[in-house]
């Protein structure tokens, strides 16, 4: 397979009054051709940091200050400014969680698409509706060429999110970053939503990273997982692996705390205490104050242990027969 997009030790740093939030800590992937990458962890484990990252969209007081982010072989970290524009939205683009905050509320859905279009590529209005329309006609809008001239109001939340994938599909981007996407929309929308990805990554050969808290949606659609704790990639693996032999603690608990994992009338099952503050983080493994694993080895930086395509950081990792449950 064709590898589009390595990320080799990324770290991006905030640099507050109080100090040093290190929001992402030597991440490292790859993506191949066509494949959707599930990036999943609680709020605050830096996933869309990490996302915002690969596009260089990272404002101040935040700044990448190591690793790089081969993009078809080219490093993005350290373009300037303009050479980063030139790429977002035609070889990586970015579907963001609220599609109210990315489409222009005064602009109709038509001047909001050509203006995408016309960013990277030089076209006729012919050419440009008819673009338009076969996006949008892609991702599920009925009679497009009408809904062209409407703004994003009149359509609903599930269209509106529908109008923001079908931006970041005009000029067919090689990697698309999707930041929680079906967050606030209903099951049945979001299940068409999902279902639509896989068929676009599977028919165009587009590879995308799913960004998400919501384990059970992931698990659905990606074919490899990376479980994010306090800036780091604690476990990471093909999806179907991971969730049923789980080899690090906190990627036990997510699965447990599933809704779907809890009988009828029993409480559903908790992550002991709360996310540490990336200010004031705890000596080594940082989910040791959380771990009823922890022992005092805890206190130093777990090594990352590979077995296959598997990749863990834990001292004391699940053993198979535990963690199959």
């Amino acid at each position: 397979m064709t590898k589009v997009l390595e990320v080799n030790e990324l770290k991006t740093h905030f640099f507050t009054r109080d100090g040093v939030v290190k929001a992402v800590d030597g991440v490292s992937f790859s993506l191949e051709k066509g494949e959707i990458l599930g990036l999943v962890g609680e709020s605050g484990s830096g996933k869309t940091v990490t996302g915002f990252s690969l596009l260089g969209l990272v404002d101040a007081p935040g700044q990448i200050v190591g690793g790089t982010i081969q993009l078809n072989g080219e490093n993005l970290v350290g373009l300037p400014e303009k050479k980063l524009r030139a790429k977002r939205g035609k070889n990586i683009a970015m579907i963001f969680q609220d599609p109210i905050a990315t489409l222009n509320p005064l602009l109709t859905i038509r001047t909001q698409m050509s203006l995408a279009l016309e960013a990277h590529a030089r076209m006729n209005k012919r050419e440009i509706e008819s673009r338009c329309i076969d996006v949008l006609t892609k991702v599920g809008i009925p009679d497009p060429a009408a809904r062209l001239d409407s703004y994003p109001h009149e359509f609903s939340g599930g269209m509106r999110q529908r109008v923001a994938i079908a931006i970041t599909l005009l000029h067919s981007p090689g990697v698309i970053v999707a930041d929680e996407p079906t967050t606030a929309l209903d099951v049945s929308i979001q299940a068409q939503i999902l279902s639509e990805m896989r068929s676009l990554a599977r028919e165009t050969g587009t590879a995308m990273i799913w960004i998400s808290h919501d384990l059970a949606t992931v698990s659905s659609l990606a074919t490899r997982l990376l479980v994010m704790y306090a800036g780091k990639v604690v476990e990471e693996g093909p999806t179907a692996q991971v969730l049923k032999n789980p080899r690090h603690p906190y990627t036990r608990g997510l699965i447990d705390s599933l809704p779907a994992m809890a009988k009828p009338g029993e409480p559903l099952t908790q992550i002991s205490g709360t996310t540490p503050s990336l200010l004031s983080l705890p000596p080594g493994c940082p989910f040791a104050p959380r771990c009823d694993r922890a022992s005092e080895v805890c206190v130093q930086d777990p090594t990352p242990e590979t077995n296959a395509d598997r990749m863990w950081r834990c001292h004391h990792p699940m053993q198979e027969e535990e963690a199959v449950r």
